[in-house]
């Protein structure tokens, strides 16, 4: 993913900011516990796309 695009892109529901994690093809919004799919390097970034995470599976990706 490019940085610079990573910098400006936030969560399409809070805004808030995203992690991305290069071994899953996620964008991942911890406030929402969504994660965006990321296909041939484009973010999807719709509501409707992105996967429910567990809280669990939020803590354990930010460590």
């Amino acid at each position: 993913m490019d940085k610079k695009l990573l910098d400006i892109l936030v969560c399409p529901i809070c805004k808030g900011p995203l992690l991305y994690k290069a071994e899953l093809k996620e964008l991942i919004c911890r406030f929402d516990r969504l994660a965006y799919p990321i296909q041939d390097g484009i973010p999807i970034m719709l509501e409707q796309e992105a996967r429910e995470m567990g809280s669990e599976e939020v803590d354990n990706l930010l460590g």
